[in-house]
Parts: C-alpha cells; structure tokens; sequence
C-alpha cells in the first residue's frame, strides 16, 4: 500500500528533488553519458590536432624535433633553427612500408608507427628508435627492443637489431659508456649492452641503502607487486667518471602496513614512512662515487632530513666543469632551506646559501624542484626567493653567499629560470603588466646586474616555453582557454622566426567541447582577486536552473587549475562532467601558490581552512551573476587533498554544500606524511589534556555535521594517503548514525582518480543526488587507449 507523505514534512533538499523530478525533466540517458565521455581527457585530447610542440634539442644544439599528432596518428617533425623551417623528419609512408615489410602478419601506416621517439645522430643525417619490447627472444629469455638505425636522404635503414633494452632502473651515462643501478641497497655499474658489473659501495643495508627512493608514494607496493625496480637517485658527472648520489637512512623510521586482497590469504605489505610528531624521520648524506678508483667519498654534511621532494632533495647537480657539486636539503617543519656546493674529490662542503621564512617556503618548487641556477663560471648563483614577499631572483656571489643585487623585483613573481647567459637571465614571470590575466606565464629577459628587464612576449595570453641548451632560439607556444594553441620559434631577443604550429581544435569543438568562461571575484576579505574557470552545461536554457558542482583541490602546493592555457583535458575532468547538466567551477582560492606569498599564507597553520570560505563566496557570488545557477543545489568533489577538502566542505558547511564525492582524502594529517602537516600545520603540539594542535582539522572529529550525500572512495593499497584517515572517518560517521556512501577500490594505490569506472561512479553520485535522475545504469567508460 502507498503511503502519502505531505510535501511540508520533507527536507528542503529532498523536496527540491522530488519537484524536479515531477517536472518531468529529460531522463540522463547512456546517450548523455557517451557525450560526456568523448570529452573525456584522453579521447578529447586525440581530437586537437598539430598539437604539442615538444621540441627534443638535437645533440644539445638549437636544432630539435618533436612529435605532433595529425589526422590518422602522429607525424615527426625536425626544425631548422636559423630559417625556421619545419619539416617531416623522414618519410613516414616509406618507413611504414619497410616495417610491414620486416614484420610478419603486421602492417602500419605513414602515422601508425611502433615508436614514440626518435634519436638523431651524425649531425641530423641519420637517425635510429627503438620498437617496444618483444616477447623474451634472449638465450636467458631477456625482453629485447628492436634497434633501427636509418639515413634521413635515402631512408637507407640498417636493422632490426635485437638488443636488450635500458631499463626504467637504470640510468645511462652522458658518454653512452655505461649505466648505473641499485641492487640490494648498494650502487653499481656495468658496460651499455652487458659485460662487467662494477659494485661500487659495499655497506648498503636494508633500509639503509645508495641511490634508493624513500619508501611509500606512490608507487611502493604496485612496484613491489609488478616486480617493478625503482629508478635511482644520482646524477652522472659531465664526463661520465663519476656519479653523485645519496645514502638514505630509514632504519629507524616506523612501519606502516597495507593488506593485498588475493584469494586465499591477503598480503601484508609493510613500508618505513614518518607521520607528524615522529621521533624518527628519514635522513640523508650525499656521496660521490668514482668510476675509475671504485671508490666512494661522503660529502661532509650533518644528516639532512628527508622533508619532501619538492624542497629539492633530490635535486643533485653537477657544475658545468664537473670540479664541484650542489644539492639543497629542506629542514623539518618547512621553513628553512639550505644549498650546499662541495668537493667531490675531498668531500668539503659548505653553505652557500640558508633561506629561512617565519611560516614554510617553497621557492617556486612546485613542479618538484627549485628554481636555482649556477653560471658556467662557478661564481655567481641565481637564487629565488619570496623574501620581499614575491617570488623574485636574485644574484649571489658563490664564494660569500652575498647578495649582489635582485634581478627582478617588484609586485609580481617571477616563476621558472629558462636559461641564462654572461648577461642575460631568461625566465618567465606571472602578474607584472596590469590589465593581463595574472596566472598567463609571460616571457622575460634581465640584465644580470638588475639594470633593466624586458617583456618577450606581447599578447595577453598564456606561454608554454622552452629555450636550446645554447640559448640559440625559443619555442613559444601561447593559448588560453578559450584559444586554440599557436607555437612560434623566437630569437632569443623575442622576435619571431616562424609559426610552427596553429593546432586544428575543430574536431574537439565538433565533439560538444565549448570553453569555459574565465571568471575574477573577490575573496573573503572582499577585496583579493579570485580568477577561475566555469565551464556550463550544453544547450543552456535561460529559463531552467542547473547545478554547481566546485572542483576543489586546496592546495597549498598546487591549486585546482592547474595549467592556464588551452587543454583539452582541464583537472578533474570538468568539462565532460559539465556536458551532463551541471555548472562546475574551478578556480585557486587563497592559499594557493602563483601570487603573493601573503595570499599563500592566508591560512597556513588552519588546514581546516581549506579555502573553504572563499569557495562559498564565490559561488554565492558567481550565482548572482548567472541566475541558472541553483544555489539549493551545490556539489563538491576533488582527490587526495581535494578529498579532505570536499568532505571538509559538506561537514563544515553542511546547509551549503549538499553533495560531496571525495576520493583518496588525507582526512587526518595525523595519520599522512609528516613532511606535510608539519610544513602546513606546524609541528605537531601535546597539551597535558591530551588535545593537540591538529584536532581542528581532522575531518572525523565533525563527522556529526554530515547533512547531506557523501560518497567516500580509497584504494586498499594506497601508500600515499593511508586509508587509514578515511576509516577513522567513516567510522565516526557511523557512531553518530549518518547515512553516507562508501567505495573500496581494491589493490589500487593513490593514482585512481581517473580509472574509468571511478570516474562513472562519480557521475552516477551527482546525476542522483544533485539532478534527481536515475543514471544510466552499467554504463561502461571505455579504458584510455595506449597512444
């Protein structure tokens, strides 16, 4: 029997549900879902054509080619860097036809061709690649690549030749001459192509060893399972006699353990990974082994605390000449830096530079190392630092750590070193020119000296930039969203060349891609500038009111955007997840990188914070202006920290927030790796009540606030965020009675965010509860393919 339920005794949500769905609104269909899926990242990306310009510098002069994609596949190009011709670097129907030729039962085409990358010799006359790997034809049953080697004039090709590939372990050496690799903690070598292996240090211990990755994220226990060597940590001298490394210490770190689903008795995996308050971190010493003598030396540091990769741990480098070495360390608690230069032979090694800051530093780290450089004379270094309070370089002196002058300076930042000169230092640089989109990389030159600084670039726009090793020419490719990818070649005075590339966006606009609109608002204060994205749901109708859903990723290393030019493949898959009938907006609030260090700052020590605030500000006000925006129905979604923060969103702002997919969250930062909440909450502090200074943000403690649709996700194997957090909130969730939705992902590590079936599941969450449809039901997102 039906049971009324007068509409007064509903909750205002599922009221608005059930009135939308009386409207008789059109059903979302698997026809929808196909439509959303062709804009997915890897199939909308297939669709722009003579795109990227990548260029591989031929044998580090000005010369390069790259790998476009066209129509039917991928075209390779080589570019003459004085007239600025372009043009294929072989003829691709005849090599096609001399590999189908070579191979029985298989046949490719002019754009089909089993390699991804070329490398050219003799001065650009010839050229060879490798196929992939081939099932074991070896004696011992060794994976071999199949080694061509071809003139360009005639195509004259000699092959295949079955060789052994270089393995992802092993790093090469500049002379060709060798490859280094770690086995069982230790650091060896051998001759390219086989013969004697050389052990090089004898002491490596479990936990303990030469070269070797600090355990855990993100790969640790998927490598472990696929029998995957990681690769190791060492940078190869100029002229190949020696390599600089490092011997990581994490004998007395703690364990962290992961269970493997398998039939039978699951697996467990155990890893050494640090968490806040930790006696014990993992720590370092640099060393420089030599080729000739098989002898080591320790550079002479104190133990430098492994803090994170992205204080440039790992950023080992050699001088120009080979006479010195240079590698910064971080400090725990993120807030102070150090680079080191020392002697390779004797191992004496000193300070040139210690930047220390009141709250953390990153130093323009964020695409995972610092932007420092020394001059091919050894004697001045090119340092960035937000010590104005914005990202500028300045120039010091090597042999006092002085400052002898800023470089740039000003209300702007200076971003990514490009090159530099006796003269010149080239970079890019984000915010100087009033009226330009503050986040749209520009192209700069300065005098060394400080004297003076020059825009490159002209138009108001975002610029993808790389320079030759010999500083000869610029590759320039300058987009927006809302504008299709041009690449120029410059002179490295900025005038251009030549046009290379204008890519072809008609098949992706065809597909139903439209761009988004580019958004400037205010933030909390009502007075900062906010800029993002909102990207709206096809065929739009004046008269109907949509849903918002908000991509969030706080921060504070990386914001939500990502990249600001063109893509076909924005973060979190906004613009297909739009093309089902929502709003999504995307933007960086405050306490993301790219602008003042006062704007990243705004809540350091208050992760609870997440920006949240300034998310529903401007939402509230994005609303106001574009009145299909229905403000009774706001989503939230993001991975990782976008998982803590979407969950943080609906508990801490339970009458705004309506529905929230959160993946993979670091609920806990407790219960995350120490070198991130000790940076951006602080040091992990006890009262003698027992409460600590990180209560505050972990998402747990307010599960009680849950009003609205939670979809929690984790992977079994995570070894990034431990699922760990996000049992603790589940759990909380359940002694206060809240319904809410749980995914496991078995055996996945932190990388699942865009596995297809995830990906449905998220649409199906907000179709249902933002929409108040019923999603198709079984629809299959077809796996990315391999090219």
């Amino acid at each position: 029997m039906k049971r009324s339920v007068p509409l007064r005794s509903l909750p205002a949500f599922a009221l608005l549900t059930l009135l939308l769905a009386s409207e008789g609104l059109a059903r979302v269909t698997a026809s929808d879902y196909a439509r959303a899926e062709r804009l997915l990242g890897w199939n909308a990306s297939r669709l722009v054509l003579d795109h990227p310009v990548d260029p591989q510098w031929i044998e580090d002069g000005d010369a390069f080619w790259y790998r476009k994609r066209v129509a039917g596949g991928h075209e390779f190009m080589v570019v003459d860097p004085v007239s600025g011709n372009k043009a294929p670097a072989f003829d691709h129907a005849a090599l096609a036809a001399l590999l189908t030729d070579a191979h029985s039962g298989k046949s490719f085409t002019a754009f089909e061709l089993p390699f991804s990358s070329i490398e050219f010799l003799d001065d650009g006359q010839s050229f060879r690649f490798w196929e992939p790997a081939t099932p074991p034809s070896t004696e011992d049953g060794e994976a071999v690549q199949r080694l061509w080697t071809c003139r360009v004039a005639d195509l004259e090709c000699v092959g295949p030749e079955d060789i052994a590939p270089v393995p992802p372990h092993e790093i090469e050496s500049p002379d060709g001459r060798w490859v280094a690799f770690v086995r069982e903690e230790n650091l060896w070598i051998r001759a390219q192509g086989g013969g004697e292996e050389i052990q090089l240090s004898e002491d490596g211990a479990e936990h303990y060893g030469y070269g070797v990755r600090e355990e855990g994220c993100c790969y640790e226990i998927s490598s472990r399972r696929a029998g995957i060597k990681a690769k190791p940590v060492l940078a190869w001298s100029p002229d190949s006699s020696k390599i600089l490394t490092y011997r990581l210490d994490e004998r007395d770190v703690e364990d962290i353990h992961l269970l493997e689903t398998t039939e039978g008795r699951p697996v467990l995996h155990r890893y050494r990974y640090a968490l806040p308050g930790d006696e014990t971190i993992p720590t370092y010493k640099v060393w420089v082994f030599d080729i000739g003598s098989r002898s080591g030396v320790e550079m002479k540091t104190s133990d430098l605390p492994k803090v994170n990769s992205r204080e440039g741990n790992e950023d080992l480098r050699w001088s120009e000449d080979g006479s010195s070495v240079w590698f910064p360390s971080g400090h725990r608690g993120g807030r102070e830096i150090t680079l080191w230069t020392a002697d390779p032979t004797t191992g004496e090694a000193r300070a040139v530079v210690q930047e220390t800051s009141e709250t953390f530093l990153d130093l323009l780290s964020y695409d995972g190392q610092g932007d420092w450089h020394v001059t091919a004379d050894g004697e001045e270094l090119i340092w960035a630092s937000e010590r104005s309070g914005w990202a500028h370089f300045y120039r010091i002196d090597v042999a006092t750590g002085e400052v002898r002058n800023a470089i740039t300076e000003g209300s702007w930042i200076a971003t990514h070193i490009l090159h530099s000169d006796s003269e010149w230092l080239y970079f890019t640089g984000l915010g100087r020119e009033p009226g330009l989109y503050p986040y749209a990389a520009q192209l700069y030159r300065a005098k060394l000296d400080g004297s003076s600084i020059e825009r490159l670039s002209s138009d108001d726009a975002h610029h993808d930039l790389a320079m030759s090793p010999q500083g000869g020419v610029i590759v320039d490719t300058r987009s927006l969203r809302d504008s299709a990818p041009v690449t120029v070649l410059r002179r490295p005075d900025g005038r251009p060349i030549a046009t290379l590339e204008e890519a072809d966006i008609s098949g992706l606009v065809a597909a139903g891609w439209a761009p988004p609109q580019r958004f400037s608002v205010k933030a909390r204060d009502g007075k900062t500038d906010l800029h993002g994205f909102l990207y709206a749901p096809p065929d739009l109708d004046p008269e109907r009111s949509y849903p918002i859903i908000d991509y969030i990723y706080p921060g504070p290393q990386i914001g939500a955007v990502r990249w600001r030019g063109f893509t076909a493949n924005p973060a979190g898959n906004v613009r297909a997840l739009a093309q089902l009938g929502f709003f999504v907006v995307q933007f960086d609030a405050t306490g993301t990188p790219f602008r003042s260090k006062a704007f990243h700052d705004v809540w350091f020590g208050d992760m609870a914070d997440n920006g949240l605030i300034d998310h529903v500000q401007v939402i509230k006000q994005l609303a106001a202006r574009t009145p299909q925006i229905d403000l009774d129905r706001v989503g939230i979604y993001g991975h990782s920290g976008g998982g803590f923060s979407s969950t943080g969103a609906i508990l801490r702002f339970p009458d705004f927030f309506k529905v929230a997919v959160s993946s993979a969250g670091n609920h806990d930062q407790r219960s995350y790796f120490f070198g991130w909440g000790e940076k951006y909450q602080g040091p992990l502090e006890t009262a003698e009540d027992g409460s600590d200074n990180y209560q505050s943000q972990a998402n747990h403690l307010i599960a009680k606030n849950l009003k609205g649709k939670l979809l929690l996700t984790y992977g079994t194997l995570d070894d990034n965020v431990h699922p760990n957090g996000t049992l603790l909130l589940i759990d909380e969730l359940i002694k206060h009675n809240k319904d809410f939705d749980m995914l496991a992902l078995p055996n996945r590590n932190h990388r699942y965010a865009n596995e297809p079936y995830s990906i449905r599941r998220t649409w199906d969450y907000f179709v249902e509860h933002l929409l108040g449809q019923t999603p198709p039901s079984g629809y299959k997102i077809e796996d990315p393919p391999r090219n």
